[in-house]
This record gives C-alpha cells, sequence and structure tokens, in this order.
C-alpha cells in the first residue's frame, strides 16, 4: 500500500511540474500568504516606506507532506535614504522540484508626496535569477517519459522590474512587474520571448485599508492579485483583526485554490513574528498536509526622530 502511494505521489508530482514550467502559461513566481509584510518582494517601490531600516525573513512550505513540493526562503532588507530615496535588497529561494531558483535584487524607490498624509512611491528592481533544473529527479519517477528528454540546465538571467505604491498610514495601493524580461529558462541560451519553457511576466495589484472599529481593535482586509498574459487570474482576499496594536489574527481566501489562517504578534515596536497556514480546496488536498509560512520582522530606527504614525502594512 505504501509503495502505491508513493507512485500516486510520484505521477501527481510529473504533471504538476510539467504544467508548472513545461508551459507558456504557468504562475511561476512565488505565492506568499502574508504578501502584505513581505511587499518588497514583489514590488520595488515599497524601498524604505516604513521609514525606518526593515528586515524581514520568511519560510514557506507549501503542500507538506507532497514529495517534491514547492519551498520557498525569502530575505529581504530596505531603508530609507533621506526624504524622497528608499534603497532595499531582496534574496527569493525557491525550489520546486526539478528546478530551484535564487534570486538576487535591488530596488531603488523615490517617493513624491501627494498630500499631507499620502505618498506616490516610484520603483525599480534589477538583479539576476540562477536557475537550475535536475531533470534526473523526474525520471527517477517516470523513467521512460519522452516528454522528460531535456538536458540539466544551470544559467543565470538577468532580469529588471517596475512598481508603484501609494500609500498613508491607513491605506495602499500597489502596482508592479517585478520580472519584465521572458528570459528562456531551457533548450538555449537566455532569450526574451522564448517559446515554452520561459519566466513568465507577472502583474501585481495590491491594496488594502485599516479601519478603527474601537479604541483596541483595528480591521484590516487587503487584496493581492497575480495576472499573467495568458494564465487564469489568482487573487488573494484577507481580512485581518489588530488586537491592541499587539496581535494580528485573521483569515485569507485565494480565489478557486485555498484557503487559511493568520497570526502575529508584535512583541516589541521593533521586533515581530508571524505564522500563516492555508490548506488547498481542489484535487490535491488529499496529497497533502496545508501549507505553513513563518515570518520574522526587525526594525532599526538610526534617527533621532520618532516615527510619527504607526505602520499597519
Amino acid at each position: 500500500m505504501r509503495n502505491i502511494n508513493n507512485i500516486k505521489k510520484a505521477v501527481l508530482v510529473s504533471i504538476v511540474l510539467l504544467l508548472s514550467f513545461f508551459n507558456s502559461n504557468a504562475q511561476q513566481d512565488p505565492m506568499y500568504t502574508q504578501y502584505m509584510f513581505n511587499t518588497l518582494a514583489f514590488n520595488p517601490a515599497y524601498a524604505g516606506t516604513r521609514d525606518m531600516m526593515s528586515l524581514m525573513a520568511l519560510s514557506r512550505h507549501q503542500w507538506v507532506g507532497f514529495e517534491g513540493a514547492p519551498s520557498t526562503q525569502t530575505v529581504t532588507g530596505h531603508m530609507p535614504i533621506g526624504e524622497n530615496i528608499g534603497i532595499g535588497l531582496s534574496l527569493i529561494h525557491d525550489k520546486l522540484t526539478p528546478t530551484q531558483q535564487t534570486g538576487f535584487y535591488f530596488d531603488y524607490a523615490y517617493r513624491l508626496k501627494i498630500s499631507e498624509n499620502s505618498k506616490l512611491s516610484l520603483g525599480l528592481k534589477g538583479g539576476f535569477n540562477h536557475f537550475q533544473l535536475d531533470v534526473n529527479q523526474l525520471l527517477q519517477a517516470a523513467p521512460n517519459d519522452d516528454a522528460l528528454n531535456v538536458a540539466n540546465t544551470s544559467k543565470y538571467l538577468p532580469n529588471f522590474g517596475l512598481g508603484l505604491y501609494y500609500y498613508s498610514d491607513r491605506y495602499f495601493i500597489g502596482f508592479s512587474i517585478p520580472k519584465l524580461l521572458e528570459n528562456k529558462l531551457v533548450n538555449g541560451d537566455a532569450e526574451i520571448l522564448g517559446e515554452g519553457g520561459s519566466e513568465i511576466r507577472h502583474y501585481f495589484i495590491s491594496g488594502g485599508y485599516v479601519f478603527n472599529l474601537n479604541e483596541e481593535i483595528k480591521f484590516k482586509p487587503s487584496i493581492l492579485a497575480r495576472l499573467t498574459e495568458a494564465a487564469p487570474m489568482s487573487m488573494d482576499i484577507n481580512a485581518n483583526f489588530l488586537f491592541k496594536e499587539k496581535l494580528w489574527l485573521g483569515a485569507m481566501y485565494r480565489l478557486n485554490n485555498s484557503f487559511g489562517a493568520v497570526l502575529q504578534y508584535q512583541f516589541t515596536p521593533q521586533f515581530k513574528v508571524g505564522y500563516a497556514y492555508d490548506m488547498t480546496n481542489n484535487e490535491l488536498r488529499n496529497y497533502n498536509n496545508g501549507t505553513h509560512e513563518i515570518m520574522i520582522s526587525y526594525e532599526l530606527n538610526f534617527t533621532k526622530e520618532k516615527v510619527q504614525n504607526p505602520r499597519y502594512f
């Protein structure tokens, strides 16, 4: 019985991987349940918007119990320089057997004051992805599959992106394209607008608002939509409650995909820890134990000036 289950998992892994990496319509960029606290990973305009040095580490383990399932580790850091400039660094390692990618990007943002309480940030992102494909890991599950007749690949893929981020202490609206170039991943050198097996351009739209329910409870709904040129739209809808400026409790729903919960605690004004759990509501739910995501953030203020308003995103 155990061998039969392993065979089922191996076949299912192969199907998922083929759909994900050799279909030009697939969505490839990592997903995050706690995206509202990990905005720099997909929008360079977020750099410097927290008005102090902000460091964040996140580890996401998707479809736990599913052999070869995706896992993503992200480390970001950003800070303001003067009144109008923000800079940041993003390091993202994403693994889904038989591929893995490690991206290193520099973020630059310029902020314009729109009103007394709102700003518009314009961002640029530049760097590279190190893409690796190990077909041998798939051949172990399907040794006679001609569709896997692809050479192992290891290549560095330069890329750049852009973003907009309009915000105040109560709301935010963002738009970004973190990777503008559609580099070819396999079968030859990196090319723009290559055939199947290429990096696909993703468009991100985000937004959120903070409501005061009373003196001790705040409510923050938010959304994140991911779009590609030829794939169905993916959208996360979140509803979070903040209690006494310390404890975040919330729920999320990803359209036609999954649902889950978010828990975060602000131990000090600088230090915060978050945990999220989501579970698929499609045919994969019978083959995994859900997705776990842990986030740690720490902030340092090197200036003598205090931040005027608390930040909720």
